[in-house]
């Protein structure tokens, strides 16, 4: 089971509480208010002893009913003025503190969804759940209580204390003796609390890990009787946190204990010595009885220190846990791009030196180097026209004009011809040149500029990976990259099967695109532009993908597939996308596309999830389409009835397919061979069936013999 475990930091708990407060300022006012309130209403407490010593030393002593009765109302209104008080002061918080605690869970849960996937491959899925709800609970019962209230007891403390000392400045300093070791014991106590509290809240995390893994995976425990090893690790897990949190009860028991003890016997003291004072006249018995009831109100604040530190604590632990998640970098912007503001224009580094930005000029850029495609227009090609003679014609490729063999050509130079290119500017671009004879004339020869600028369109249009290496980020630095001199061209409107063995690095490849990882060294272009120059939500919106395990979404049918287009996009575009996929079983559900599916679409087949994932695909009609082995759960009757409505859909986009079967394959107008994190070949299938063994003992099905 995956847990993960911070970096401890030296950190004091008040510089952890502190991050708090671009969170807490917004509330600021309330809380403040909040406090004053409070500190009036405990301090309106200490007066009820001051009245007790008037009733003692006058109405009391004098024999007077009237006067007791007055002071009885007295006693009575400070009571409930000091409840009301406390009253509004919980009212004034109450709101304000669970809106900042909202707030932070939405925070939170923004950042968990801009963070890039090597973050949550690394971190468990129960510690960010814990993040999102026990820590910040604990948070917001520390902004609602120990906050306010370590100030307003210690005000209380300090105003307790003078009106002791003005009472009688010995029987004071009695009562004050306790102080420093009570101190001590607090300084000693933080640290403990602080070490043990994290590795409660730790466990916390685990455990949440283990329960989410075990429902998820009910199928998996079921099938294989597991229940009983997956119940004694849970309650492994559980006998960890018990023996944490009666840790913590210890440590708070002791301390209880000595801010408990030494105060009572200072304060019993205190009353043995003012005894001997009333005895012999040096004091008056109302002002022992306003001394010993203004210490006995002082009881609750220095006793409650303990528990309020331990919150407080807790508190800088879940403060740490939850920045911790805040503090990982997001998936970065492009370069130049400041958030909310247009994007700068100053070049950009490459590797072959400074170029502009998708958005800056590219005036200085010369023809035919990288030339840009007219806006709306992505060129394609239509079939070659056959040759007046009979022979086949030649295709143009994208180092000049390939004349048909009758050897096989070498595989890397196999590719059926390019799409037509759309003429930039006035100057037609024509779709195939002639090696010799006539020229017709509804088809004259272009000039030179134009056949070289019909090559650099060809070349920057489309996907590219240009000598594109990969290594995981965790990964250790001498450790061999998982790909390597990755050099791939797929032209727009083309298809490209990735063929490979089982770890490869297939569907790593596959994940570069739309930058879900980022390459360790090359690039990627879309149409000629780095996809790191790109807004990942503009790469995003031109980027579809369909991975091998579909994952769907605790909402309807309609909302998963939707989840791949635009918003506002409409029934038509989902039923079109439906009958790509094959999903018309959509509609024969209990609500149509309105069926919730549940958690993580279980209530269906694995078939019909992979489709509805292809659905979602491709309705939003992307320009760009990765499929990551999309119809490995069909049966081949399905399968065809897929493929042959997907044909429709790779002929209008520029698509790479992982495969593994040659039903698949056959989809793909080229073919790559992905071999130990290297392009290993690149041909049509048939073309690599004939000169690749790798290729054709991968498609034969047949276990290797080595």
């Amino acid at each position: 089971m995956p847990t993960t475990r911070a970096t401890t930091q030296d950190s004091s708990a008040v510089r952890s509480l502190l991050r708090l407060w671009p969170y807490v300022r917004p509330v600021r006012a309330r809380l403040l208010t909040a406090a004053l309130v409070a500190i009036v209403a405990s301090c309106t407490g200490l007066v009820i002893p001051l009245v007790l010593k008037w009733m003692v030393d006058g109405p009391v002593a004098g024999r007077d009913p009237a006067g007791v009765w007055l002071g009885a109302l007295y006693l009575l209104l400070l009571g409930i003025a000091e409840a009301v008080l406390f009253g509004i002061r919980r009212w004034l918080v109450a709101r304000p503190l669970s809106r900042v605690e909202a707030g932070m869970r939405a925070d939170l849960y923004r950042h968990l969804q801009r963070l890039p996937v090597a973050f949550h491959d690394r971190w468990a899925s129960g510690q960010l759940l814990s993040r999102g709800t026990t820590d910040l609970m604990l948070l917001r019962m520390f902004l609602a209580f120990p906050l306010t209230f370590l100030l307003v007891n210690g005000v209380t403390i300090l105003v307790g204390v003078a009106i002791m000392l003005a009472q009688d400045w010995l029987l004071g300093l009695v009562v004050l003796v306790p102080a420093v070791p009570v101190l001590w014991t607090c300084v000693v106590f933080e640290g403990r609390y602080a070490r043990v509290a994290r590795r409660a809240q730790d466990q916390v995390g685990d455990l949440t890990t283990l329960v989410e893994e075990s429902v998820l995976g009910i199928r998996v425990v079921k099938g294989f009787g597991r229940h009983r090893s997956q119940a004694r690790a849970f309650d492994a897990l559980c006998a960890d946190l018990r023996g944490t949190e009666l840790h913590k009860a210890r440590l708070l028991a002791t301390i209880w204990g000595v801010i408990v003890t030494l105060p009572e016997l200072a304060i019993g003291a205190a009353l043995v010595l003012g005894v001997i004072q009333v005895a012999d006249g040096d004091l008056s018995a109302g002002t022992l009885v306003a001394f010993l009831s203004t210490a006995l109100a002082l009881r609750w604040p220095v006793e409650s220190i303990g528990f309020l530190l331990a919150m407080s604590q807790e508190a800088a632990t879940a403060t740490e846990r939850y920045f911790e998640a805040m503090d990982e970098a997001p998936e970065g912007e492009p370069a130049g791009e400041s958030a909310g503001g247009p994007r700068a224009t100053t070049p950009e580094p490459t590797r072959d030196g400074p170029r502009e930005s998708a958005s800056g000029p590219a005036a200085s850029e010369p023809v035919g180097k990288r030339p840009l495609e007219p806006a709306g227009i992505r060129p394609r090609d239509p079939a070659p026209e056959p040759a007046a003679s009979g022979l086949a014609a030649p295709e143009p490729t994208r180092d000049g004009l390939r004349e048909p063999a009758s050897t096989p050509a070498p595989v890397s130079a196999s590719a059926p011809a390019p799409a037509p290119v759309p003429a930039l500017g006035p100057t037609p671009v024509p779709a195939s040149v002639p090696a010799s004879g006539p020229t017709p004339a509804s088809a004259p020869a272009p000039a030179p500029e134009s056949a070289v600028l019909q090559d650099a369109v060809l070349q920057d249009t489309g996907l590219r990976f240009e000598n594109v290496r990969f290594r995981y980020p965790d990964a250790a630095p001498d450790s061999p990259p998982l790909l390597q001199h990755i050099d791939l061209h797929i032209r727009p409107g083309e298809s490209m099967a990735l063929v490979g063995a089982t770890g490869s690095g297939k569907t790593t490849l596959t994940a570069l695109v739309p930058r879900l990882h980022e390459v360790t060294s090359g690039r990627i272009t879309l149409n000629g532009v780095d996809i790191t120059a790109m807004p990942r939500e503009e790469l995003r919106e031109k980027v579809a993908v369909a991975f091998e395990e579909p994952t769907l979404f605790s909402t309807t049918v309609g909302e998963n597939v939707l989840m791949g287009a635009p918003d506002g996009t409409g029934a038509d575009d989902l039923d079109r996308a439906l009958a790509i996929a094959r999903a018309e079983f959509a509609h024969a559900l209990p609500e149509g596309t309105a069926t919730r599916v549940g958690e993580q679409g279980l209530s269906l087949s694995g078939g019909q999830r992979q489709r509805l994932a292809l659905a979602r695909a491709v309705v939003g009609r992307p320009e760009f389409l990765v499929l990551d082995d999309p119809l490995s759960a069909l049966d081949v009757h399905t399968e065809a009835a897929v493929e042959a409505a997907l044909r429709r859909v790779l002929a209008d986009t520029t698509a790479l397919i992982v495969a593994h079967r040659p039903s698949t394959v056959l989809l793909a107008d080229r073919v790559a061979l992905l071999s130990d994190g290297r392009i290993a070949a690149v041909g049509t299938h048939q073309e690599l069936l004939r000169g690749n063994a790798e290729y054709a003992h991968l498609m034969s099905g047949e276990e290797d013999p080595r």
